[in-house]
């Protein structure tokens, strides 16, 4: 087990008993046909999202914001497309012209894991294809697969994502994102309801994901999940909501609050009326985050300090429509249009989540220079 998973275990039990959740494994309902399962923890199956790449007109926009709000590096551009890099990969957020929709590209560890999903999805009548060299070689990877989700979502599956030459390089004075082996973040996927069981299905039976936290409707059917592929908490979220299919946000997760705060800070003083949210700290996956509309409409999610968790050993459980422990007062054009819950299922405290070298203990400074590690902001 990595340090990062040794974590999150630690964290299990107390998490748990703070929030009041369920730690009951709720009893998944399936349809007729039943799949043969992936397990994504023996290293056969999917193990974080590797890419997105979204619609967008305007491109100088992008270019403009994804660097300004989120520290992003512009590693690429072309007339239609601009290619942003968070990490040392080369590819993790591109914006295309010429896409109608969004596309997730999920990594495997190698050719024989992507071949053995391959194999497991046209089995249960999937359509897989192969992707072409000319693809392979755009997205910055050795090979993939492309398909679509019974939601009508483009997916693709690759492996031997392309590392860049030179060190990442945030467009402000930042600490970096939280990737690694927990992939680039987590993505929230909207649909219709009549889409949500067999969407459901497709991911935990097929691609091998795990339910972390569910929501139930009156009725006690299951109207969103959040699942789980590595020690990140979740890193899919689907949901029975409105008419169409969607992509709501892609969370990024900074490695120090502060440049949390930061990014705050630019989105309030120039983009206010583009808060979806205030920040506020979840109390499924204890992040720390805002939510702030993109150039291309979907929402992105910055946060910090997300659950590190044990996937062979987690339970799901009900998440509690609060849905924040404080904050996440969601907002529309500069003006609050719901109350950020009540308090009424709110642990009073929650530790937070430290890791790293982000966090000091037992430090006694004798100067603030000590304290403060300070640069000018780009």
């Amino acid at each position: 087990m990595s340090d990062i998973e040794k974590s999150g275990s630690a964290l299990l039990t107390s998490r748990r008993g703070m929030l009041g959740l369920s730690a009951a494994a709720a009893a998944l309902t399936l349809a007729e046909k039943t799949w043969a399962t992936v397990d994504s923890s023996s290293g056969r199956g999917l193990q974080s999202l590797g890419y997105v790449v979204v619609p967008g007109q305007d491109l100088d926009a992008w270019s403009l914001w994804a660097p300004k709000v989120m520290g992003l590096q512009l590693a690429d551009r072309s007339a239609t497309t601009r290619v942003f890099r968070m990490d040392d990969h080369a590819y993790r957020l591109a914006v295309d012209q010429s896409a109608q929709a969004p596309t997730y590209g999920w990594e495997v560890a190698d050719g024989r894991a992507m071949d053995a999903i391959a194999a497991g999805l046209e089995a249960a009548g999937v359509k897989v294809t192969r992707g072409s060299r000319a693809l392979a070689a755009q997205r910055g990877v050795k090979d993939l697969l492309t398909l679509s989700d019974p939601a009508g979502n483009s997916v693709e599956i690759f492996h031997g994502p392309a590392r860049a030459s030179m060190p990442f390089q945030p467009a402000r004075s930042m600490g970096g994102f939280r990737t690694g082996e927990l992939g680039m973040g987590h993505v929230g996927i909207f649909m219709p309801a009549a889409l949500y069981d067999s969407t459901s299905k497709f991911y935990r039976e097929l691609l091998g994901f795990r339910v972390s936290d569910y929501r139930t409707a009156a009725d006690g059917k299951r109207v969103g999940e959040f699942m789980h592929i590595n020690a990140r908490e979740h890193s899919l979220v689907i949901g029975a909501i409105g008419d169409r299919t969607q992509l709501h946000h892609i969370m990024m997760e900074m490695q120090f609050m502060d440049d949390v705060g930061q990014s705050y800070d630019i989105v309030t003083k120039d983009y206010y009326n583009r808060i979806a949210a205030t920040i506020g700290r979840h109390n499924n996956d204890l992040m720390t985050s805002f939510y702030v509309r993109s150039p291309s409409e979907f929402q992105i999610e910055c946060g910090w300090g997300g659950l590190l968790i044990d996937p062979k050993r987690w339970q799901a459980g009900e998440w509690p429509l609060t849905g924040s422990i404080w904050g996440h007062q969601m907002m529309q054009d500069g003006k609050p249009v719901q109350r950020a819950g009540t308090q009424t299922e709110r642990p009073l405290a929650t530790p937070l989540q430290v890791y790293g070298e982000n966090y000091e203990t037992h430090h006694r400074p004798t100067r603030l220079r000590d304290v403060l590690r300070t640069e000018p902001l780009r």
